[in-house]
């Protein structure tokens, strides 16, 4: 079952802990849609191959993730920690971003800066 294979590989940077979890699949490829690109690098997604269970237990201890492809970012999805309306379609892949509060940056005032909202 080669398909229903996904790779999780684990960045930390600053003491915040990124994973990048990709289906395999996808792994070396480019997709674009005129406005966005997403490049699938072997040198950021390519990592230990992951069970469900394993893709589970990362993002429930990740602080940011990025996910690539329809298994992928199911599995986030279906455990809650993505919504439908923040996954994108890039060239007909779905991908996805999940920040916890804790990884966003805090303002001077204490407020939480998310980028993009108004």
């Amino acid at each position: 079952m080669a398909g229903s294979i996904m790779y999780l590989k684990t960045h930390t940077s600053d003491g915040t802990l990124l994973i990048a979890i990709c289906d395999r699949e996808l792994i070396g490829q480019t997709f674009s849609d005129g406005l966005l690109t997403l490049e699938v690098s072997e040198f950021f997604y390519r990592g230990e191959i992951a069970s469900s269970s394993d893709i589970r237990d990362a993002l429930e201890h990740a602080m940011v993730a990025n996910l690539v492809g329809e298994r992928s970012v199911g599995h986030a999805l279906e455990g809650g920690f993505i919504i439908e309306e923040n996954i994108l379609i890039i060239d007909g892949i779905p991908h996805a971003q999940m920040a916890t509060a804790a990884s966003l940056p805090v303002n001077a005032s204490g407020a939480t800066d998310v980028i993009g909202r108004d």
